[in-house]
């Protein structure tokens, strides 16, 4: 009976303890995205991007052999066409090197020609009196005469490398340009590979710019059509020049979220654009109201489709209260700069563009990085 009583104790006090115990509250699952917000193409022609000239073509120029130079007689700012000689070595050591290299060939067409008409004679002998004439020493004029071709043709190789070595003490420009840097002066001893000067081609200007991942696509646009960017460059703040667009980087910068775009323009006849000149550019044109060009490029990784159905979503982000909400959009072609979305998505809204595959519907987020991004294609 003692024995009963014990354990029924036993169970109230446990029942009495676990009511006393407070519930767990689960805790929030909040998910770590990357998002964009969706912006409009006029944005493009509001904004100026900074960027800095470079030369279309710049070079250093050195020798590939070693020696004094002679003859430097070109000067910093000096305009040089291609294939002008602008710079010299001593070329007396090289053309005694390539003398000697013909006279050594010369030499061994000369044993050549003895050993093939030793070669000759000792065959006719043996085909008028097989046993004038021993068979080794035909194999021995024979070998002679193989082995001077050999070291013909080796000596030919050496006069080629004489002759290349001479040539190589004439610096030729290798396109229309400007000196722009001399390393070294007249009558100094060079090293092969040494830098002699630098020679830059600025004909035409380039300049790299900075654009936003919101922006890229509309650069596509804007690459089609030609020279419609404006450049301003410091110096000359009142002077526009026309700018097209030579490339466009593939991949955004890890920190900054932007593209590099390459412009590209004609050096104007009225002022002179050097490079490492800081300037500015921007798009004289927008894109039309054309339905086609107005519908937005984002980045491929913000859709995604269930698989329960043939339909495509995004998350749009509330922008108040950090969750998301899943939206049903109708895409269009894949582009370099993103895919097209026609129908479900305006400029203004937030998507999530990393991440879509770990969220659900209602579901509280933390951005890591929030940037103006889409463009209207």
């Amino acid at each position: 009976m003692k024995y009963f009583s014990g354990v029924f104790v036993s169970v109230l006090l446990v029942l009495f303890l676990s009511g006393c115990e407070k519930e767990i509250p689960q805790k929030k699952m909040i998910r770590s995205v990357r998002t964009i917000k969706v912006t409009s193409p006029d944005d493009f022609t509001k904004r100026w991007f900074p960027g800095q000239a470079k030369a279309t073509q710049e070079v250093e120029l050195s020798f590939r052999v070693a020696g004094p130079l002679v003859d430097f007689s070109v000067n910093v700012g000096d305009r040089v066409k291609k294939s002008r000689v602008v710079a010299k070595i001593d070329p007396r050591d090289f053309q005694v090197d390539l003398r000697n290299a013909k006279g050594k060939l010369e030499e061994a067409k000369a044993v050549l020609e003895r050993a093939e008409a030793d070669y000759n004679r000792v065959v006719r002998i043996k085909r008028k009196d097989s046993g004038a004439i021993s068979q080794a020493m035909i194999d021995r004029n024979k070998q002679l005469v193989e082995s001077t071709k050999a070291e013909i043709r080796s000596l030919n190789a050496s006069v080629d490398a004489a002759s290349d070595k001479l040539s190589y003490t004439f610096l030729k420009a290798p396109f229309n340009g400007i000196v722009s840097v001399k390393y070294v002066e007249n009558y100094e001893d060079v090293t092969a590979k040494q830098p002699i000067l630098r020679l830059i081609d600025h004909s035409k200007i380039e300049m790299i710019v900075n654009i936003p991942e919101n922006l890229i696509s509309h650069a596509d646009f804007l690459k089609k059509q030609g020279d419609v960017l404006i450049v301003r460059f410091d110096p000359f703040p009142d002077r526009e020049i026309k700018a097209g667009i030579k490339e466009i980087g593939k991949e955004a910068s890890k920190t900054t979220r932007t593209y590099p775009v390459t412009l590209i323009m004609n050096q104007p006849d009225d002022i002179n654009i050097l490079p490492g000149m800081a300037g500015k550019a921007a798009s004289s044109v927008g894109q039309g109201k054309d339905s086609k060009q107005n519908a937005l490029v984002i980045p491929e990784t913000a859709v995604f489709s269930t698989g329960e159905d043939s339909k495509t979503y995004m998350w749009v982000v509330d922008d108040s209260t950090n969750k998301v909400h899943r939206r049903e959009v109708k895409t269009g072609d894949i582009l370099d700069s993103g895919i097209v979305v026609m129908e479900g998505i305006v400029p203004g809204e937030t998507i999530v563009t990393a991440g879509v595959h770990y969220l659900k519907e209602d579901q509280e987020i933390r951005i890591l990085g929030v940037s103006d991004q889409g463009v209207k294609k």
